[in-house]
């Protein structure tokens, strides 16, 4: 009983806090980023610039993995103890990796990564031939000159839950897209989370290796596949139903693949008293 204590560290509060502010700075980075590039490129162009843009966003996670490789491989209290006194290694089951470092890292390069934007002007200069009216900045200027030709009856603000309703979810291609989206994400980030850990449990692998293994050998591929996609698109100028079949087509494609994982694992042990008799 005098081993045992609550615990009393409130140190996941900081990383609780630490990890809404880089969601919320995060955020705008797809949606507005995208509809930056829409507005200020031409048209042909923009599927090879938002493929580069998700791409890049796919390489993150890579070198995430990476540097939770290296991470893993140092002891948790580095910098505060003495190298020589640690008597366990890696690979046993009491290691613990310096998971904190990661943060650190990740912060100071978020924060150094984040300056350039800054800089970016507020509008660019439109690439000869656009149609003005295409981009959403003109869509936004022409509904602003709608919306001051109506009577103020007209324009009184109205409810979240009403526009919410009629705008949103009432659209139906972007409700299937959304359903779509939350499918996906879902599937690749369990894979992600969990993989190395199912590496660590059937194949005996050290975290280090695991991360180390996922980060070279599952995003790499997703990355590329996202740039092929966008320079697919472009060569052939789909149209939106055109894209539609391709990308439905390609997802058919990867989900049959993916049934190939239910095929890899190993054999239990023989475990005396659990899988096989005493005898």
């Amino acid at each position: 009983a005098g081993c045992e204590k609550e615990p009393s560290s409130y140190m996941w509060i900081y990383i609780l806090l630490g990890n809404m502010l880089r969601g919320i700075g995060e955020t705008p980075i797809t949606p507005l980023g995208i509809s930056y590039l829409d507005d200020f490129a031409k048209e042909e162009n923009v599927p090879v610039y938002v493929a580069c843009l998700h791409t890049i966003a796919m390489m993150g996670p890579m070198f995430g993995f990476l540097l939770g490789s290296l991470c893993a491989k140092l002891y948790v209290d580095v910098g505060f103890v003495d190298p020589g006194s640690i008597t366990i290694t890696p690979q046993d089951s009491r290691w613990v990796g310096a998971w904190w470092l990661g943060f650190l890292i990740g912060g100071a390069t978020n924060f150094l990564s984040a300056i350039p934007f800054c800089f970016l002007p507020k509008s660019l200069k439109k690439p000869e031939g656009s149609n003005k009216d295409k981009t959403s900045h003109g869509l936004l200027e022409n509904t602003g000159a709608v919306r001051n030709k109506l009577s103020p009856e007209k324009t009184k603000s109205r409810k979240w839950s009403v526009m919410l309703k009629g705008k949103l979810l009432g659209n139906r291609m972007y409700f299937t897209f959304l359903c779509c989206s939350l499918l996906q994400f879902s599937g690749f980030i369990g894979f992600v989370t969990y993989k190395p850990k199912y590496m660590e449990q059937q194949y005996g692998q050290s975290t280090s290796k695991s991360n180390f293994l996922i980060g070279m050998t599952s995003l790499p591929p997703v990355g590329l596949g996202i740039f092929l996609g966008g320079l697919i698109m472009k060569k052939y100028k789909m149209s939106i139903v055109g894209a539609t079949k391709f990308s439905f087509t390609m997802s058919f494609l990867s989900y049959c693949i993916s049934l190939l994982h239910f095929f890899v694992g190993c054999n239990n042990n023989m475990v005396a008293g659990m899988t096989v008799s005493y005898d």
